[in-house]
């Protein structure tokens, strides 16, 4: 039993730093104390053979069914594969999964590139900023202006089709989000062919291309060969839309309607606790959560710590609680249901000034 798992179930709280002394030193002192950026191999290990094992199932089911179009149902532990592998990419992208950067690499470049048919070093990059500036409309690029808005100032001058969309977001956010499979592929292949992508040498962009193309032909190979074109078109369908809510109801209730650091005059000057636990929500919930959402409804760890390992989350957020309890801090946690609750009732406020001009008179 490592010493990550052998903890005490409940820390002494922080003291208040003297003499205008980090508010995050203490904590990141604790933490490493206990361990718990100590990396998990063998734990990262067993996920990766479960989900390797589970797409090697789904395809060797579709393969031995032939087709007939009960195997459409096979799409929906596809879907969940998919967000395994999407975690397990996440979280080498962070340097969780080992020390060692290579392998980190490679890992991250197989359920990314491979499986996924996304980008690393596409996602690697936004994710990076986000992470910089969590929930700061100016440099945070998850809450830039696009499908969605984040902010009144947003939605002046949105009419047509991307109006519509703002004044009914908070309505179509789980539709929507039966596309954000298909756009992280899109949004991966526009930069590796942009000439100012993130790539940083001609070795990394080739390397990125051919898992992507080997990605894309293996898919519809294996669709094409065990289904008919139309059931083919039908799985991939499903698939894809399952796979893109799953990633919704794993990413919507991180940040939205917490504090944005752009609103406020000290915003920019806010210590690296503060920008992260302020801007950050967890959701509450035992191992079916955890597992569901991957280990992002710690996010307030998650964003504190961003190479803890993905089992230590939970272990730390006992130390964590208690350092801002002591320091005065809001940490956010509140149950699954209530956290989209949360989530979508700040896009429909944020849409009300357009639909509020739309009907002629005030909400």
């Amino acid at each position: 039993m490592s010493q990550a798992t052998a903890l005490a179930p409940a820390p002494a709280p922080a003291a208040r730093p003297r003499g205008g002394g980090s508010e995050f030193a203490p904590l990141l002192r604790l933490v490493k104390g206990q361990g718990l950026l100590d990396h998990r191999p063998g734990w990262y290990a067993r996920d990766v053979a479960l989900t390797l094992l589970g797409f090697a199932a789904v395809a060797a089911g579709l393969l031995l069914a032939g087709p007939v179009w009960w195997t459409v149902l096979l799409a929906v532990p596809l879907a969940l594969l998919s967000a395994r592998a999407a975690f397990i990419a996440h979280d080498a992208g962070h340097s969780q999964v080992t020390a060692d950067r290579r392998t980190g690499r490679a890992v991250q470049l197989v359920h990314a590139n491979l499986l996924l048919g996304m980008s690393r070093e596409w996602w690697n990059d936004k994710h990076n900023r986000h992470h910089a500036h969590p929930n700061h409309l100016d440099k945070d690029p998850d809450v830039a202006a696009d499908v969605l808005v984040f902010a009144e100032h947003q939605t002046a001058g949105r009419t047509g089709l991307r109006g519509f969309l703002t004044r009914h977001q908070a309505l179509l956010f789980f539709p929507l989000t039966t596309l954000e499979g298909l756009a992280l592929k899109l949004y991966g292949v526009r930069a590796l062919l942009a000439k100012d992508g993130p790539y940083r040498t001609r070795g990394e962009r080739r390397t990125e291309g051919a898992l992507l193309l080997l990605h894309f032909a293996g898919y519809a190979a294996l669709l094409l060969t065990a289904l008919t074109p139309v059931q083919a078109l039908v799985f991939a369908l499903v698939h894809q839309m399952l796979f893109g809510v799953h990633l919704g109801l794993a990413f919507a209730p991180n940040h939205k309607g917490m504090e944005r650091p752009d609103e406020h005059e000290d915003g920019d000057s806010w210590g690296h606790l503060r920008r992260q636990v302020l801007t950050s929500r967890n959701i509450r919930g035992g191992a079916l959560t955890d597992w569901f959402l991957g280990g992002l409804n710690y996010q307030v760890e998650h964003h504190l710590f961003p190479s803890m390992p993905r089992p230590h989350l939970r272990l730390a957020q006992p130390a964590v609680r208690a350092h801002c309890r002591a320091l005065g801090i809001p940490y956010t946690e509140t149950g699954f249901v209530d956290s989209y609750r949360q989530a979508l009732g700040h896009l429909h406020e944020v849409g009300a000034t357009l639909r509020e001009e739309r009907a002629g008179r005030p909400e």
